[in-house]
């Protein structure tokens, strides 16, 4: 068994137990979690995966989705375009906002708010609403490599319940950040929020950011490599709610949570990693998973600039 795997298992035995934090109840269905699921996966830029516990659970996506959902657009309508109408700034407000939109320019501040994110959902490429939604599903299968489904009940639950994120929409359309079709637009934004993913999935998926945009199993390239860049900049800055500041003080690589309890974390060339445990804090991550992240970065180097390791990420663990 390698150092990592058997590291893996010691933090998912000791933090299992971990009872602080809820499953998210704003969302109807998302209060149904057990929680007691708790999952860690690692998969390498070539392929290896090391995990332990649910990691095979299947869940709502949520808020990841929104760095996939970044890429498209990027792909769809180039760096500078989608500059114009959505910006790469943090916040320190909460994710759903209604008040961060740019004073100046009057876009939000940044696609990992919902803000942010349902204006970059809006500009997906499609002729009609069917479309769009193929286009967006399209780009997850590449990313997992096999087929991907929206969960109904949770589509039908978010959208039913999403009042603060159709007036964004309305007042994002008062600024002229996106079009007049604002269901079409909070439609897919739903959806995109509610397809199904495991642990091992979101891995995956961080796995092929980690790999220049090239699923590590598939070999094939889910997104332009030229963006991933962009993705992972805006992860690392803006990708942990209002925890973001100090998860980059004190984790240090690129992540993104949702509030149906995932965090996906990219070591850029090396690996990605995601936990899994539907207990959540305030500010929306999920608590055991943040435990976690905090262990792997400090036992093995992982942030960005703790230079003085001086050694590959993983190299010895996976021995």
């Amino acid at each position: 068994m390698s150092l990592l795997q058997t590291f893996l298992e010691e933090l998912h035995s000791r933090y299992r137990s971990l009872e602080q934090g809820n499953p998210a109840s704003y969302i109807p269905e998302l209060a149904k979690a057990d929680p007691s699921w708790f999952g860690i996966c690692v998969v390498t830029a070539d392929g290896q995966v090391f995990e332990v516990g649910d990691v095979q659970q299947q869940f709502t996506i949520q808020s990841i989705s929104k760095v996939f959902a970044y890429g498209l657009a990027l792909e769809d309508h180039g760096r500078e375009a989608l500059f114009e109408k959505v910006g790469v700034e943090p916040t320190g407000d909460p994710f759903n906002s209604l008040i961060r939109l740019d004073e100046d320019s009057k876009r939000p501040y940044n696609p990992m708010i919902n803000a942010g994110a349902i204006a970059t959902t809006s500009l997906i490429k499609g002729k009609h609403p069917t479309d769009k939604l193929n286009h967006l599903l399209a780009m997850f299968e590449r990313y997992l490599g096999n087929p991907v489904f929206i969960d109904m009940p949770t589509f039908m639950s978010e959208r039913s319940t999403g009042h603060r994120n159709r007036a964004m929409a309305h007042l994002m359309l008062n600024f002229g950040m996106i079009d007049q079709n604002i269901e079409v637009a909070l439609d897919l934004y739903f959806q995109q929020c509610s397809v199904m993913v495991s642990c091992h999935d979101l891995a995956m998926m961080a796995a092929t950011l980690a790999n220049q945009g090239i699923q590590p199993i598939t070999q094939k390239q889910a997104v332009n490599p030229d963006y991933v860049r962009d993705i992972l900049s805006v992860m690392y800055t803006c990708g942990m709610y209002n925890r973001a500041g100090e998860w980059a003080y004190r984790v240090g690589i690129p992540a993104k949570s949702g509030v149906s309890g995932g965090i996906i974390a990219v070591v850029p060339g090396k690996a990605g990693i995601a936990t899994f445990s539907p207990p959540i804090d305030a500010n929306g991550n999920s608590v055991r998973g943040l435990q976690v992240f905090e262990e792997l970065s400090l036992k093995y180097g992982l942030h960005l600039f703790d230079l003085s390791m001086g050694r590959c990420v993983f190299a010895e663990a996976l021995k």
